[in-house]
C-alpha cells in the first residue's frame, strides 16, 4: 500500500513500468503529453479503478501520468507478482480480465462521443461519469474539485464554452455547489436530448 496526498505524482510519462496500481481510497487522473507539448486528460479513476497495466502488455516505459486529484491510498503491485497471481487465481483473472474489457468498451464510447457528440453534451457525459452515475442508487454525487481547464481538456473544447455549459447545468438545477460540485441525476436529459 502507498499513500499519496492531493497533487502528488504517483507516476510520469516515459517513467519506467514496475507494475500497476489498483485505487483503494481517492481519485487519480491520468494525462498525456504530445511530443508538442499539449497536455490531455485520459480520465479520473477513482475506488475499485487499476491503473498502469501496460507493462503487463510488454511496454518498457508509462505511456502516461497520474496524479493524485485527492489523497490515495493506492495498492501497488509488481509486474511479476501480479502475473503469478493472475496465473494461480482464476477468480482474479476473471475480475481483471472484465475491467479491462469494461474499460475498453468505455474508450470506444469516448471516441465516438468525440467524433458524434456536442460538447455540451460530452461535458454532461464526463460530469455523469465522474459523479459514478447509476452505481448504488445514488441520484446525486460530488466530483472531484477540477479546474475549467481540465474539464475541457476531458471533454475536447475550450474554458469558456465549459464555463458557458457549466453555468446553463447550474442554472437548470442540473449541477449545484455545496462545498464542491454536487451532479444531480437528472444531468442524463442533457446526454440523451437530441
Amino acid at each position: 500500500m502507498q499513500s499519496f496526498q492531493k497533487k502528488d505524482s504517483i507516476f510520469a510519462q516515459g517513467d519506467p513500468t514496475d507494475g500497476l496500481f489498483f485505487v483503494k481510497k481517492g481519485k487519480v487522473r491520468l494525462t498525456v503529453v504530445s511530443e508538442a507539448g499539449k497536455e490531455a486528460t485520459l480520465g479520473i479513476l477513482s475506488e475499485g479503478d487499476f491503473f498502469g497495466e501496460g507493462g503487463l502488455a510488454g511496454q518498457l516505459t508509462r505511456m502516461s501520468s497520474a496524479i493524485a486529484v485527492t489523497d490515495c491510498v493506492l495498492l501497488h503491485v509488481e509486474k511479476k507478482a501480479m502475473m503469478h497471481t493472475l496465473s494461480l487465481e482464476p477468480k482474479l483473472s476473471a475480475v481483471f480480465v472484465k475491467y479491462l474489457l469494461k474499460r475498453n468498451i468505455r474508450y470506444q464510447d469516448d471516441l465516438v462521443d468525440q467524433l458524434f457528440n456536442s460538447s455540451e453534451k460530452r461535458l454532461a457525459r464526463v460530469l455523469l461519469l465522474m459523479a459514478q452515475f447509476g452505481q448504488k442508487g445514488v441520484s446525486e454525487m460530488s466530483v472531484p474539485r477540477l479546474s475549467q481547464e481540465t474539464l475541457a481538456e476531458m471533454v475536447g473544447t475550450t474554458r469558456s464554452r465549459v464555463s458557458f455549459f457549466m453555468n446553463r447545468f447550474r442554472k437548470l438545477g442540473f449541477i449545484h455547489y455545496n462545498g464542491g460540485l454536487q451532479v444531480h441525476s437528472s444531468l442524463i436529459n442533457v446526454v440523451l436530448h437530441d
